[in-house]
C-alpha cells in the first residue's frame, strides 16, 4: 500500500509500531491495518501455541451510560443484556426488522456504564443507528471512542503467562467473558477475557496515547515466551478454525442470527425487540438457507462466491474458505446454502476453477481449544 493510499485512511495508535515491524499494510474498516508481519502462518502458530498480539484498535468502541441503557439495549438485540453480571461480557446481535443482522457485537458492562464494541465495518452505520434509536431519551447517553481509544489483543495458550504480571488485577482468576477495571503495565484499562481466536487470552481495552508503550511492552515481556505480533490475515484464519462469523461472510443485513447459527444467542422469550416477530416466524418455518461448515476433498481453496451443488443443483455459495492448519491442514468452508443441503454428512460439490470438487457438510467449529470454555 502506497502513501497515496494510506493517506484517505485512518490510523490506529500502532500504526508506526506495525511500519517499524515490517507489516504489510490494508485498508479495513477504513483503517490501515497489518494484514501480517513475517507470514500468516508463522503468526498463527504464535497464536495457536503460544501467544499473538493484535491491534484490534479499528473497531468502535462506545460508552453508554444511564438507567435506561439495559432496557434500550434489550429492545433491539436477539441476547439479553440487562440479565448481565456486574464485569460480564456478552455476544449480541443487533437485528433489523426482517430479521436480518445489522452487526454481532460484545457488551461489557462495567460498575458505572457499558462498553459496546462494534465491528470497524459497521461503524459508519452503527453510530447514527444507535444515536437515532436513543433520541429524546433523558435515561442514557452514549459516547464514542471510535479511532482514539485502542485495543490490543494477546491470544493463545501463554497469554495469561504474558498478560497476569503485568496486571494490579489477578486476571488469573479472570472467568471468560468477563472483564476488570485495572492496570496494565502501568496504563489504565479495561481488561477482558475475550477473543476472536478460539484461544484463550485477553482484549486490552486502553487510551490511544497509552497503546504503543504497551504494544512494545508485551513484545518484549512476550520475546521469551514466543509471542509475536499476528495481522488480520492470521486472525480470519483461526476465526474459520474456530467457527466465529465474520459479518459480510456469515452474518449480514440479510442472513438473520438463526441463518448464521447462532440461534443460541437469540433469547425469544424477551417480550419484545427489533425483528422478534420476523425471527418467530423464521424459526417456526425452519425453511432458510443456513451456515454450514464444510471440508473439501481437494487441495485448491474455495473462495467466497463459488458455487455450492447437490444433485446437480445449485443450493447456495461459499462464504469463507481456507486450509486449517489446526485441523490436519485440511481444506475447509462456510457455506450458506438451503435447509436440505445442510444436514451432517451430506456430500457436495462445490465450483472451484470451473470442476466441481467433492465437500462434505461436517459440524462447526472445525477447531476447539481443549478445556475450551463457553462464555454466559
Amino acid at each position: 500500500m502506497n502513501a497515496s493510499e494510506t493517506a484517505s485512511l485512518a490510523r490506529t495508535a500502532l500504526y508506526d509500531e506495525h511500519v517499524a515491524l515490517g507489516a504489510r499494510m490494508v485498508p479495513f474498516g477504513g483503517f490501515a491495518m497489518p494484514v501480517q508481519y513475517g507470514g500468516i502462518l508463522a503468526e498463527h502458530d504464535a497464536v495457536r501455541t503460544r501467544a499473538g498480539l493484535f491491534d484490534l484498535s479499528h473497531m468502535a468502541q462506545y460508552e453508554l451510560r444511564g438507567a435506561g441503557v439495559p432496557d434500550w439495549a434489550d429492545a433491539l438485540t436477539v441476547n439479553e443484556v440487562g440479565t448481565m453480571k456486574p464485569l460480564q461480557a456478552r455476544y449480541n446481535i443487533f437485528t433489523n426488522d426482517a430479521g436480518g443482522s445489522h452487526d454481532d457485537v460484545l457488551f461489557y458492562r462495567l460498575p458505572d456504564r457499558w462498553l459496546l464494541v462494534v465491528n470497524a465495518a459497521n461503524a459508519a452505520k452503527m453510530w447514527p443507528y444507535l444515536q437515532a434509536a436513543a433520541a429524546g431519551r433523558s435515561d442514557l447517553s452514549l459516547q464514542s471512542h471510535h479511532g482514539s481509544r485502542a485495543l490490543i489483543a494477546v491470544q493463545g495458550p501463554r497469554a495469561v503467562e504474558l498478560v497476569a504480571p503485568l496486571c494490579d488485577v489477578d486476571v488469573a482468576a479472570m472467568k471468560y467473558y468477563f472483564c476488570a477495571e485495572g492496570r496494565v503495565g502501568g496504563a489504565p484499562a479495561v481488561i477482558a477475557r475475550t477473543g476472536y481466536t478460539g484461544e484463550d487470552g485477553f482484549e486490552l481495552f486502553v487510551e490511544g496515547i497509552d497503546a504503543a508503550p504497551l504494544w512494545r511492552l508485551l513484545l518484549e515481556r512476550g520475546g521469551p515466551l514466543g509471542a509475536a505480533p499476528a495481522g488480520l490475515g492470521a486472525r480470519d484464519v483461526l476465526r474459520l478454525e474456530a467457527g466465529m462469523p465474520l459479518y459480510g461472510h456469515e452474518l449480514e443485513e440479510d442472513i438473520s442470527p438463526l441463518a448464521g447459527g447462532q440461534a443460541w444467542a437469540v433469547k425469544f422469550r424477551k417480550p419484545e425487540f427489533v425483528g422478534k416477530a420476523a425471527l418467530v416466524a423464521q424459526r417456526d418455518a425452519d425453511t432458510f438457507d443456513r451456515i454450514a461448515g464444510v471440508v473439501l476433498a481437494g487441495r485448491v481453496p474455495a473462495r467466497g462466491g463459488y458455487g455450492v451443488f447437490l444433485d446437480g443443483e445449485r443450493v447456495g455459495e461459499v462464504r469463507s474458505a481456507t486450509l486449517a492448519p489446526s485441523v490436519d491442514n485440511r481444506n475447509v468452508a462456510t457455506v450458506l446454502v438451503r435447509k436440505r443441503a445442510a444436514a451432517l454428512g451430506t456430500p457436495l460439490g462445490i465450483e472451484v476453477r470451473g470442476a466441481l470438487q467433492e465437500a462434505t457438510v461436517v459440524a462447526l467449529p472445525f477447531y476447539r481449544r481443549p478445556n475450551s470454555r463457553k462464555d454466559g
